[in-house]
């Protein structure tokens, strides 16, 4: 699995940060963006709610 923040999407409402803190973060500028070195999601099975909690559907899994 491999998990992205779209930039160009992305609202920066948090939801990812807040739902699975280990895979990711807020940028200095209050966007999403994957941790470094948790691409792979980390084994993280909040992963999949961070997915279907971003009001934009700005995180994509493959």
């Amino acid at each position: 699995m491999r998990v992205s923040i779209d930039s160009g999407i992305c609202i920066g409402s948090g939801m990812c940060a807040l739902t699975a803190p280990s895979v990711f973060e807020q940028d200095d500028d209050g966007f999403g963006v994957v941790r470094d070195g948790r691409e792979d999601g980390g084994g993280d099975p909040l992963v999949k709610e961070a997915v279907r909690g971003c009001p934009v559907q700005a995180i994509q899994m493959d």
